[in-house]
């Protein structure tokens, strides 16, 4: 019987005690009779023994996972289900991985829902741990439909990365884009980028790394495009348009302007700003501080120019404390020695191999400082 009891909806056994003194005004309840409508639903018992016995889960975790089903009434559906997982190649720990995960697919019909969508899936290279990776990540995508939104996407991302390779290498980075219920933006802003002039190469790029971009409004776009290709002058057909479009779209504008104004404060010219975006946009999308660590000491230190710089902007972004300044260590104290050394540039002793700068700098100095070698690990920025 449903009854009103404190404001909720309970359930009173008909063992309740009843007080006959005060007829239905008084009730006093034992409390394994009583029970509130909008608590945890209860597992679904003989689910929990399956799931324990065939894939090895805990009774906490079968409890857990059969309480989101409880609308199954025999272990038929499972059952098929299972087969099915055990036919397309998953192992036990990957079946139980996908279950847990999204525990509703014990409820889905085999033949017309559950194997069309991994066949589709599977269709385009994604199997075994990969296909199980990418549903654990996002497990609405087996709810999702196959003809008005799995293929579709797929088809979508298919005619812009050019190959199903690189469409599971998209959905790997981000599941998402098969539930995200807008493949119709991606398109309109496929279309956009293209008819602004980023040619097909640019596009793949942008949405192998960084497919979010993607599924933003065409206006958040156009926005960006317009700062990179006006306020920073890289063309939308230069190979560096997708590292300058995702160092200002990961930014906001304040932020950017303020690392800015940090190589302002060195000196730097507009024009070389400028010049080192367009060749490598990622020196703004270093933290402040390392900006300010790596002006300081390639400037104040080491007397480096704004124009050098600008021209070899790689060199701001290697870490300075396991690269750069046991680089720099290791040739002052050859140059306090007095030895005879390969004289190279500032780009080049930094952006040497690791293997390369100690065939140049070390090992022929082995017999005169042995310990050089040592002295190269242990240096670390103060």
């Amino acid at each position: 019987m449903l009854i009103r009891f404190r404001g909720k909806a309970v359930v009173v056994s008909t063992h309740c005690l009843i007080n006959h003194c005060n007829g239905f005004r008084d009730f006093r309840f034992t409390s394994q009779y009583l029970y509130s409508s909008t608590s945890t639903p209860a597992p679904t018992h003989f689910l929990v023994k399956y799931l324990v016995d065939s894939l090895g889960f805990s009774d906490e975790e079968a409890a857990s996972t059969s309480s989101k089903v409880t609308s199954l009434k025999n272990l038929k559906n499972p059952h098929l289900v299972i087969n099915f997982l055990k036919q397309i190649g998953l192992d036990d720990t990957q079946m139980k991985k996908m279950v847990s995960l999204a525990p509703k697919m014990l409820l889905s019909d085999v033949s017309k829902t559950l194997k069309p969508k991994f066949q589709c899936l599977m269709d385009i290279g994604l199997s075994g741990s990969d296909l199980v990776d990418v549903i654990a990540k996002d497990s609405k995508i087996v709810e999702r439909g196959l003809d008005t939104h799995l293929r579709p996407t797929i088809d979508c991302l298919r005619r812009t990365l050019g190959s199903d390779e690189n469409v599971v290498k998209a959905l790997k980075r981000a599941p998402w884009l098969l539930t995200f219920g807008a493949h119709n933006i991606m398109e309109t802003n496929i279309l956009l980028l293209k008819n602004c002039g980023v040619p097909d190469e640019g596009m793949k790029t942008l949405l192998l790394r960084n497919p979010r971009y993607f599924a933003q409004k065409p206006e958040w776009i156009k926005s960006l495009l317009h700062r990179v290709e006006n306020d920073f002058r890289v063309p939308l057909d230069s190979p560096m348009f997708p590292y300058g479009f995702h160092t200002l779209a990961s930014q906001k504008q304040c932020t950017v302007d303020r690392k800015i104004g940090i190589f302002k404060s060195f000196g730097w010219s507009d024009n070389e700003i400028l010049e080192m975006f367009g060749k490598f946009p990622y020196c703004i999308a270093q933290s402040e501080v390392k900006i300010q660590k790596a002006l300081n000491l390639y400037m104040n230190e080491l007397g480096s120019e704004p124009a050098y710089l600008a021209s070899q902007p790689s060199v701001l972004i290697y870490s300075l404390e396991k690269r750069v300044l046991p680089r720099m260590q290791v040739l002052k104290i050859l140059d306090e020695n007095k030895l005879e050394r390969r004289k190279l540039a500032l780009y080049t002793v930094v952006s040497l191999s690791e293997t390369k700068f100690i065939d140049y700098f070390v090992l022929p100095y082995k017999d005169q400082i042995p310990d050089l070698y040592e002295l190269l690990k242990k240096t670390v920025a103060p």
